[in-house]
């Protein structure tokens, strides 16, 4: 900035108003000022005027597993919007029990961020207590928060959703497959799908069998084992409501080994819209997890006093309810007569006897 001031010929806080749009400095001097900056390749430190306004200009995001689709969406919608208001993303991936642990020990991002968005994580209470002591405006995307902005999907309606399509089309056999962690800790949307579930077969005059709640680890092989064990059942489900779709997926796998026919026999819907559901044919409810992510981003920036994008005006700071959508595709059909048997098809993905 110095070297500019001495090409330029005015003083180096002319320089720093020229360059940061402050008033005070005249159309002509500003452009010359600017072409003299360009010339000598000169930027503004984002640093240094961040700290000069107190702030490090820095978003932390805590999200338990970057590679899976949902996290690494939402994230990309938060940096998407967060970019183009000059904040960074700091990024904390707590993947286990022990990078839990540590990050709630040491909670390395206190006076690293301005604001720290947490990405469906499941938390303690005395977990949940730490976070307040960051001091720094804390927001929770993919689950709710009593005490501080939040943007997630309504996982109930999502759920009731799914299995009202079941409802609709005839089934009264309905079974749920649930999921934990690997670590054995639960989601919050997990028990709000299962409330969904659960309220659906109520609306519809159903019973809930409890041999028809099939609780897993998360994931393909959870959602296979889970079909495995209720495709045993003396009296199997005609339509099965899981977790994800990728557990969903996983489901698949195990019927089409056993050769079942779906949806002849069996119908299955997932929640989520993953790219692997359309590749599948899946019937799912669709969230859309980087429009959380840019919804999470909007609450960042008033919670900290910044433009929001115009598209984005009408976010709030209360709490953010994002709509889902049923995608009906090949995997959903009305039931067979009552009292018929898993029918046998060819061992090929969805197909039909």
């Amino acid at each position: 900035m110095a070297d500019v001031a001495v090409r330029a010929g005015v003083s180096i806080s002319t320089v720093s108003r020229a360059l940061g749009g402050v008033p005070g400095v005249s159309e002509a001097t500003r452009v010359r000022i600017r072409a003299i900056a360009d010339e000598l390749a000169y930027v503004v430190s984002p640093e240094a005027s961040h700290l000069a306004r107190g702030s490090t200009g820095r978003v932390g995001v805590v999200v338990p597993a970057i590679h899976l689709w949902y996290f690494s969406s939402v994230v990309a919608g938060l940096e998407a919007v967060l970019r183009e208001s000059e904040l960074d993303l700091l990024l904390y991936h707590v993947g286990g029990p022990e990078d839990r642990r540590r990050f709630f020990d040491r909670l390395p991002a206190r006076r690293k961020v301005d604001a720290l968005v947490v990405v469906a994580l499941p938390m303690t209470d005395e977990q949940r207590r730490r976070l307040d002591e960051l001091g720094v405006a804390l927001v929770f995307a993919g689950a709710t928060s009593e005490d501080h902005p939040w943007v997630a999907i309504d996982d109930a309606a999502a759920a009731a959703s799914a299995v009202n399509h079941l409802v609709t089309l005839g089934h009264e056999r309905i079974a749920m497959i649930r999921t934990v962690e690997p670590d054995g800790g639960d989601w919050q949307a997990d028990r709000g799908r299962l409330a969904g579930f659960r309220e659906a077969l109520q609306r519809g005059g159903l019973p809930e069998r409890r041999d028809f709640v099939v609780t897993v680890p998360w994931g393909p092989d959870g959602g296979a084992r889970a079909m495995d064990r209720l495709l045993a059942l003396p009296d199997p489900p005609t339509g099965v409501f899981a977790y994800s779709d990728e557990v969903a997926i996983g489901a698949l796998r195990s019927l089409r080994r056993a050769r079942v026919d779906v949806p002849g026999a069996v119908s299955l819907v997932g929640l989520d819209d993953h790219p692997m559901a359309d590749l599948t044919d899946l019937t799912t409810v669709a969230q859309f997890p980087a429009e959380i992510g840019r919804r999470a981003a909007a609450v960042v920036l008033r919670t900290l006093g910044l433009p929001v994008p115009a598209d984005l005006d009408g976010v709030g700071v209360d709490g953010e309810r994002p709509g889902t959508t049923l995608v009906v595709r090949g995997t959903t059909a009305p039931p067979r007569a009552a009292g018929a048997r898993l029918g046998l098809v060819p061992s090929t993905l969805g197909g039909s006897s």
